[in-house]
């Protein structure tokens, strides 16, 4: 996690742009025959959307150490743009009047159930609906642990001020006086 590659990989817009890039390009892209037709490309798909996954949770709530990780409210900012192209991917794919791949799911000559297309249709639809529900999860649990952070913040500040006699409150009244009489 402290090498030069894990800094850039855990970097949230590396990770963000890795997450919303991988759907695009592995079901657009010749990836998407290689993880159909050969065994080897299949595996290295789940691996890579398992690591692509991984380091994006891991930039948001992650307990590893990383260099950068965002404020809370930046957090959730990303969290959202992902989720919004994540929903956009699985509109698409539901709109999408083109087969993927349609030598090859198009060419299977099953004669019973949906068409190949309603079947990516409806695939596109539980992209959309029922992968947004581990991100609103997700979204939840950024919030708990921003009210957490919030909470822990501000006992550390009240010990401090206890210690000190709030001296950092002291100069902070001293400074508004001086610039009220000033004024």
């Amino acid at each position: 996690m402290h090498s030069k590659a894990a800094g850039v990989l855990t970097n949230p817009l590396v990770s963000g742009g890795l997450f919303i890039t991988s759907l695009w390009v592995f079901y657009y892209t010749p990836l998407f025959r290689w993880a159909t037709i050969d065994h080897v490309g299949h595996e290295w798909m789940i691996l890579h959307f398992l690591i692509v996954g991984y380091l994006f949770i891991q930039t948001l709530v992650g307990i590893d150490p990383v260099k950068s990780r965002p404020a809370y409210p930046i957090r959730l900012m990303l969290l959202l743009i992902v989720m919004a192209f994540h929903a956009f991917f699985g509109l698409a794919l539901i709109s999408n009047q083109g087969l993927l791949l349609a030598d090859w799911y198009g060419a299977m000559g099953r004669t019973w159930g949906a068409t190949p297309l309603e079947d990516q249709q409806a695939a596109g639809g539980i992209a959309w609906s029922v992968g947004e529900i581990p991100t609103v999860l997700l979204a939840i649990g950024v919030a708990i642990l921003w009210s957490r952070s919030d909470e822990r913040e501000a006992k550390r500040r009240d010990r401090r001020a206890d210690r000190d006699g709030d001296v950092e409150l002291e100069e902070y009244n001293r400074m508004l006086a001086q610039r009220a009489r000033q004024g």
